[in-house]
């Protein structure tokens, strides 16, 4: 069984690693190219879920009730994501 503390550590390991390789990408893949503010918006979402996605395993729900709880917070992560990246919804602030 995990401890918590490995379990935060895994939480935030992942949007650290993403971080990493979309910074790594940007060095060496031709047509990956993100600015400093993308990245900074980028770590706020993915920095920002993972802490509310800690926020919800860490509480006293049921199993069942986290993992639904979870889908919800990734599945709004990826539609701000994608209007972000490509506007789907034509929201302002869509990056298209």
């Amino acid at each position: 069984m995990k401890t918590l503390k490995q379990t935060n550590i895994l939480i935030f390991a992942v949007p650290a690693l993403l971080l990493a390789v979309a910074f790594f990408c940007n060095l060496f893949v031709e047509g990956f190219n993100w600015s400093l503010p993308d990245f900074i918006i980028a770590g706020a979402l993915l920095f920002g879920t993972a802490f509310v996605i800690n926020w919800v395993v860490n509480s006293k729900k049921t199993v069942i009730a986290k993992l639904i709880i979870c889908g919800v917070i990734l599945l709004v992560l990826i539609l701000i994501w994608v209007e972000l990246a490509v506007g789907i919804f034509g929201s302002p602030f869509a990056g298209s």
